[in-house]
């Protein structure tokens, strides 16, 4: 357990997560230290704690390089060696900006000029480094017993590309060694497990200089992701959903009614047509307002699902985009659920029932957390307590573990988030459940109800992938591209070992295209060894070696993924075999 120095200056002994966060925020500052020792006129920007580590932006001349990283660390490890004690410290404004212009920190002195009259100016000292900062902090540099600077990117000064673009500085730390090699040991499996690296092995996308964040999906990778929509409507329709689909631009007055224009415009995309302004969606939202008003509702059509595989496009910061992670045309498997107060809990429900339907399929173990009401919302006090109630008395009645987020909810409605973990035990946020009370209101959507006058329908906004896109990079490294066999591009590969007996793999290919198995030979003049590992390598599920035996016996020489050399079956037998578990779904 550390002690940890708290914003408001006590001292107190901290559970391990606070205790994680303090040290983590202590590394920065000894980072910031470190690097201020050996480059001198190094400008200071931000250095916070984030999950897994910490950061620090710099505004220096040269770009850091990896051999600068070895020689901070170095430093690091002086400072934490010297056991310095953290301080803090309360100034006046005047006296805030007075010491870092003193200290020519002109960043620091943005950061004080914006922050609220009444908030108290805090500082921690160790040794000759001084930094504003609330914390929290442990007690001493030498409790930051194991550390690790991993990466340099850049990184605009308060995320706009408007401003200088600085260095970053990514690091990790422990209280302990054993923990640090335990996660380095997950990064160098991450590194392996790269979807962008993946992905161009095995042929699922790419993307190219003339569209950035723009993914170019190769045939592979588009069978990978229709089995995943398949999948996807096959259990909307089993949830009682109908599928919408709306148009990809839509004119100005649209987003100014939804909000949008006025809070999202710099994200969004716009042309004009016909000397009027549209927008390229960012939302699939207001495209779902219109499709329910497009007729009138009684309450006994209520609930309606709505579900959409809406293309939406979004301008991210270039130094954002990664790979499918983070693009700029994707597509969400948005649903909204128009419905009755009283239909709330039930339909909360089922939201959550369908979405751990889809986390089990894949083997995903998940958290579930609910955000309250924001200081910024809209809507009436009875609103709210009756979204927030509904949301957490569904979670209850299912005896789901969750996490209350106070005040991190949407403007609009508090949500449910589902924070996916993977096989390295990362975690991913994916599917969430919003409630919306506005923006039936901002569209005027009604249903007539029981006593014959005009109602509004409350809303509930939910993604389950979040993105097509993204929930695909996430399998790619979840699964290390070894899929489940329904969800592999190509299933099974034959392989003759001699031009002889080609025509019985193409036999045997179409015995099994006939069940929808996916196939493909290899009919190359390589040796039966090199073509194995070739195949192993594009991480097929199940290879077949054929030849005279086999010829001979209708039989097939079978390896799995999983269990390797599994020496000869019938070929019957195998088709048997693969259908159940393709239409099983197994993993």
């Amino acid at each position: 357990m550390l002690k940890v120095i708290l914003k408001d200056g006590s001292i107190v002994n901290s559970n391990e997560e606070e205790g994680r966060g303090a040290l983590r925020h202590t590394a920065a500052h000894i980072l910031a230290q470190a690097v201020k020792r050996l480059y001198p006129e190094a400008k200071l920007a931000i250095g916070p704690a984030i999950d897994n580590g910490f950061y620090y932006d710099f505004d220096v001349e040269e770009a850091f390089t990896m051999e600068a990283l070895e020689k901070i660390e170095e430093e690091m490890r002086k400072i934490i060696k010297e056991d310095l004690r953290l301080e803090r410290s309360v100034m006046s404004r005047a006296e805030a900006l007075k010491l870092m212009e003193e200290m020519g920190e002109p960043y620091k002195k943005e950061l004080i000029n914006d922050l609220p009259e009444e908030e108290e100016l805090s500082f921690f000292k160790q040794g000759e480094f001084i930094d504003l900062c609330a914390g929290p902090h442990v007690v001493s540099t030498s409790k930051v017993k194991a550390f690790k600077l991993l990466s340099v990117a850049g990184a605009y000064w308060r995320g706009s590309e408007k401003n200088k673009m600085l260095q970053r500085i990514y690091g990790t730390a422990f209280s302990k060694k054993s923990e640090l090699e335990e996660y380095l040991n997950i990064l160098e499996e991450a590194k392996k497990r790269d979807h962008r690296k993946l992905g161009k092995e095995l042929k699922l996308f790419t993307i190219m200089e003339e569209g950035p964040g723009f993914p170019f999906f190769l045939p592979k990778g588009v069978i990978f992701k229709n089995k995943l929509i398949e999948y996807w409507r096959e259990l909307h329709k089993k949830y009682g959903y109908v599928e919408i689909e709306t148009p990809m631009i839509l004119n100005r007055e649209l987003w100014e009614t939804s909000g949008h224009w006025f809070h999202y415009k710099d994200n969004m995309y716009t042309v004009n047509i016909d000397e009027q302004e549209f927008a390229i969606k960012p939302m699939n939202c207001p495209g779902g307002m219109l499709v329910y008003k497009s007729e009138v509702h009684s309450y006994r059509d209520l609930p309606i699902r709505a579900g959409e595989l809406g293309r939406v496009h979004r301008h991210e910061l270039s130094g954002a985009l990664h790979g499918l992670m983070r693009v700029r045309a994707l597509t969400q498997d948005d649903a909204h659920i128009f419905m009755l107060p009283e239909q709330i809990k039930d339909e909360i429900k089922g939201v959550v029932k369908l979405i751990n339907e889809v986390y089990e399929k894949f083997g995903f173990k998940y958290k579930v957390e609910l955000s309250t009401r924001p200081e910024n919302s809209m809507g009436t006090d009875e609103e709210w307590q009756l979204a927030e109630s509904s949301l957490q008395g569904a979670l209850e009645e299912m005896n789901m573990e969750f996490k209350i987020n106070k005040g991190d909810g949407a403007f609009y409605g508090p949500k449910i988030d589902f924070h996916l973990e993977d096989s390295l035990g990362r975690t991913w946020q994916c599917g969430t459940i919003q409630l919306d009370f506005q923006l039936p209101q901002r569209f005027d959507l009604n249903y007539i109800g029981r006593d014959g006058e005009k109602h509004r329908p409350i809303v509930i906004h939910r993604v389950i992938f979040g993105s097509i896109e993204r929930f695909m990079g996430i399998l790619i490294e979840h699964f290390a591209g070894k899929f489940p066999t329904w969800l592999s591009p190509a299933q099974v590969k034959i392989l003759p070992i001699s031009e002889q007996y080609n025509n019985y793999a193409e036999a045997a290919k179409n015995r099994l295209e006939e069940n929808n198995i996916r196939v493909e030979m290899d009919l190359r003049a390589e040796k039966i060894g090199f073509k194995i590992r070739e195949a192993r390598n594009e991480r097929v599920p199940y290879i077949i070696v054929v030849g005279e035996k086999e010829e001979a016996s209708q039989s097939i020489a079978l390896r799995s993924r999983n269990g390797g050399d599994e020496g000869n079956i019938m070929l019957e037998d195998f088709v048997t075999r693969i259908f159940q578990e393709i239409n099983d779904k197994a993993l």
